[in-house]
């Protein structure tokens, strides 16, 4: 366990860029969709809105959550301290629960409209590939990072856990909004439990019903359980509208367009 707290930043980087990569290759062999985009001029803004949105988090928030859980762990912060739980089962508990409060924040980011200003950018990308699933404005980015510091310092989740949550979360990001077609068996089996591309990929429809729809990340159970699992798009996946209605023109996809997005008086 310490050589993953010791090892943290290179874990995730090489997680990342290993599952980039893999993701990739498969949307290139092996594609669900048609494309109507080239890669270059949507992969700049992509990447370009995850760097500085990076960037920008470190300057404002320099401790990590996972430094966040090491406080709390030395300073006794958190319920679970107060029953002296360890071992892998409290591990895999901050796992579950990280998990269950990022479903309850997607919703949020749905519902509550001035934050659906900042999110609707990860829904105005007009294509859907794995880029999509980096694609975050910054201030959503430091919203997160404050809302699971305050997670961790009320429950005092296991630093392990966080780091492991964290590479999971990046992965499955990557993984389900990957543009690759999946066996569909596989596709039924995996998600009964995980969050496979073909299922979120219905969140990410221009019809609002179903963007209102299938918010987990990594376990659909969430959106099973509280009813807000739609198992397929109803004009199936490959005649589908990816994006939202009033952000249709490709000039949006350039990074400065991404930037000032949510504050434009569009919204739903």
């Amino acid at each position: 366990m310490d050589f993953i707290l010791e090892n943290e930043s290179t874990i995730r980087l090489s997680v990342f860029a290993g599952l980039f990569l893999l993701m990739a290759v498969l949307e290139t062999i092996r594609p669900r969709r048609i494309q109507r985009f080239k890669r270059p001029k949507r992969w700049f803004s992509n990447l370009g809105i995850l760097f500085l949105g990076a960037l920008i988090a470190r300057l404002i928030l320099p401790w990590a959550p996972v430094g966040v859980a090491l406080y709390a762990e030395q300073n006794s912060i958190g319920l679970f301290h107060h029953f002296e739980l360890i071992g892998p089962a409290f591990i895999a508990l901050g796992i579950i629960m990280l998990d269950f409060m990022i479903y309850v924040q997607h919703v949020l980011m749905h519902k509550v409209p001035v934050l659906w200003r900042l999110h609707r950018l990860h829904h105005a990308d007009l294509d859907y590939d794995v880029t999509t699933g980096i694609r975050f404005h910054p201030i959503e980015i430091i919203l997160s990072l404050l809302y699971k510091m305050g997670i961790i310092l009320i429950t005092g989740i296991d630093p392990v856990a966080v780091v492991l949550f964290e590479v999971i979360l990046n992965g499955m990001a990557m993984f389900n909004h990957a543009n690759f077609r999946l066996p569909l068996g596989l596709d039924r089996v995996l998600r009964l439990i995980f969050v496979t591309p073909d299922m979120h990929r219905v969140h990410h429809s221009s019809i609002q019903s179903e963007t209102d729809s299938n918010y987990g990340f990594n376990i659909s159970l969430w959106d099973r359980f509280f009813h807000t699992y739609v198992a397929q798009p109803q004009n199936g996946h490959e005649n589908m509208t990816i994006g939202l209605e009033y952000f249709r023109d490709p000039s949006d996809l350039r990074l400065d367009r991404l930037l000032i997005q949510p504050f434009k008086g569009t919204t739903k």
